[in-house]
């Protein structure tokens, strides 16, 4: 039934899933991370056209409200792993963009796509990656540029960002403020995973 022509979803009659059918899985992969469908990134490729066909014809596949789209897969929680970092534990986990740090000069870690987003933008900051660094047509080392003279990073657009932050399974680790009161632009991201994130 995989290669059956037309549309296989139900309640999806405007979605062409033989058009979805001709992306490549990354595509389909982050188009239905964007639309918040749980799961994305351990899906076959006939998974991801159902899911993105229902996506794209206003159902939540995801089964999840719009307040929790921009979450990420991991719903803001953070990843764990062989490697996870000792200083997770002394962190205050954030997971929503209404939690506000315990204490000025909080260390906090998230995996919440809206909460390091308007983490980064309320400060000037830009999703880059380290040129030279890539991996075939994959993203290299990720950054966030606050300006400078010459920071030798290449802009991305937060899609791409956020794709490869989760497909290597990231921690954001960062501050609100300095512990005296200034706005603070320090973030680290750490893998669960392995000891060079």
């Amino acid at each position: 039934m995989p290669d059956e022509p037309g549309n296989q979803t139900p309640n999806t009659p405007d979605v062409s899933e033989t058009e979805l059918r001709e992306q490549k899985v990354d595509e389909l992969r982050r188009e239905a991370r964007d639309a918040g469908v749980s799961g994305a990134s351990d899906m076959k490729k006939e998974e991801l056209v159902h899911a993105v066909a229902e996506a794209r014809s206003g159902g939540d596949g995801a089964e999840e409200d719009d307040a929790s789209r921009g979450a990420g897969p991991d719903g803001g929680h953070v990843r764990t792993g062989p490697d996870t970092s000792k200083s997770l534990k002394y962190s205050q986990e954030v997971t929503s963009t209404d939690q506000d740090p315990e204490r000025p000069g909080r260390s906090l870690v998230t995996t919440h796509h809206d909460v390091i987003r308007d983490w980064a933008e309320s400060r000037g900051g830009r999703p880059a990656t380290v040129p030279g660094t890539e991996h075939g047509d994959h993203l290299g080392v990720l950054r966030l540029d606050f300006g400078g003279d010459d920071s030798g990073l290449r802009h991305v657009s937060w899609d791409e960002w956020f794709a490869t932050f989760d497909d290597r399974r990231l921690n954001f680790i960062y501050q609100e403020e300095r512990s005296d009161g200034h706005t603070s632009t320090f973030f680290r991201l750490e893998s669960p995973d392995r000891e060079d994130a």
